[in-house]
């Protein structure tokens, strides 16, 4: 063999080697880009720190999958595969603080951790009752219980609230509070809330509204909001109501029987429902509830101000979403038809 063909061989070696170091080289740079990119990546905050906010039954894929979307994050199959080799509990609910300057991969870990929450979060939702979420104040772990396991008189008196229950007093709304904190200063702070949104519409009210009192407008405003889950609809039940109260009409609303029910509610009313009296059964009673039967929003408060102006006294629901208003119990009686109508069409398969 040759000088030149046994230089030839020496070289394919040496250049197989050279090729698999570069390729070497280039994996460990593209996994290091991307590590820089995905977990290296420092989490974009807008101050020095602030705050995630992690509900209960959230998973790290959906999260991972929410921050991809909203560019907090960069790769985020990588952010998953990270999480199934190494993170392997579930996603623990709270408020976590990521400070300025955290990566991608310290918040993850982070919130792996249900000890490091900073905070608790308590959700008010709109439309739902006192009671409610007092079970719920009971049952959290990160709430220290000073009223809540009270009878009712002996907490409204702790509270040094001048109503007879908590029903429709407190304002739903996200909140965070500091894990340890007392249920007494969760519920003020709602309270006082409320209170404040309801004194500043009470003082901008609409004229001739047939309520002798603010906590009479808030009795109403939780029977709207009760009544109708369109924001768009809210004035008109309001005026409903109004119209209703003004002409010495029963207000006839089923979510006041509901409530008066109590426990003893299972889903459905029947006739005999409506035909035996309680405080609350508006069909035997005239005039208001002694008290709200929920927690009204604000928007819901806004409306009994301001109901709107039309001579509505009528409405039912439509089988397709929202209701439909009328004036007359003649245009009253045809919508309830159009509505039993709707529902046996759907009951049979057929779109109306």
């Amino acid at each position: 063999m040759g000088s030149d063909a046994l230089k030839k061989n020496a070289k394919k070696p040496i250049m197989g080697r050279i090729l698999m170091v570069c390729f070497i080289l280039a994996t460990i740079l593209m996994i290091f880009v991307v590590y820089k990119m995905s977990l290296g990546r420092i989490y974009p905050v807008t101050a020095n720190k602030q705050f995630i906010s992690i509900n209960n039954g959230e998973t790290y894929s959906g999260l991972i999958d929410k921050l991809a979307e909203r560019n907090k994050v960069e790769f985020p199959w990588v952010l998953k595969a990270y999480r199934k080799l190494f993170i392997q509990s579930q996603l623990k609910a709270g408020v976590y603080e990521i400070h300025s300057g955290m990566t991608v991969k310290e918040v993850f870990d982070l919130m792996s951790d249900a000890d490091n929450a900073q905070m608790n979060k308590i959700m008010v939702i709109d439309g739902t009752t006192s009671k409610q979420l007092l079970e719920r104040l009971k049952k959290d772990p990160n709430v220290v219980k000073t009223v809540v396991n009270l009878p009712e008189s002996e907490m409204m008196k702790a509270l040094d609230i001048p109503y007879a229950n908590l029903e429709g007093l407190l304002a739903p709304d996200t909140y965070f509070f500091m894990k340890g904190e007392t249920d007494k200063k969760i519920i003020l702070h709602l309270y006082h809330r409320q209170m404040d949104t309801l004194e500043r519409e009470w003082q901008a009210r609409s004229h001739g509204l047939p309520y002798k009192n603010k906590y009479e407008a808030l009795i109403m405003a939780s029977i709207v909001k009760k009544e109708t889950s369109l924001d768009r609809e809210l004035t008109q039940v309001s005026g409903v109501f109004a119209r209703r109260l003004q002409q010495g009409m029963r207000l006839q609303t089923d979510p006041t029987v509901i409530y008066g029910m109590g426990d003893d509610y299972n889903g459905k009313i029947t006739k005999q429902n409506l035909r035996t009296p309680t405080a609350y059964n508006t069909y035997t009673i005239t005039g208001l509830p002694p008290t709200p039967i929920a927690l009204p929003d604000e928007k819901s408060i806004n409306a009994v101000m301001h109901p709107d102006d039309s001579k509505n006294v009528y409405f039912v629901a439509t089988g397709n979403g929202g209701h439909k208003f009328s004036e007359n119990l003649t245009d009253h009686n045809q919508a309830v038809q159009e509505y039993l109508s709707v529902l046996r069409s759907k009951k049979d398969g057929v779109t109306p």
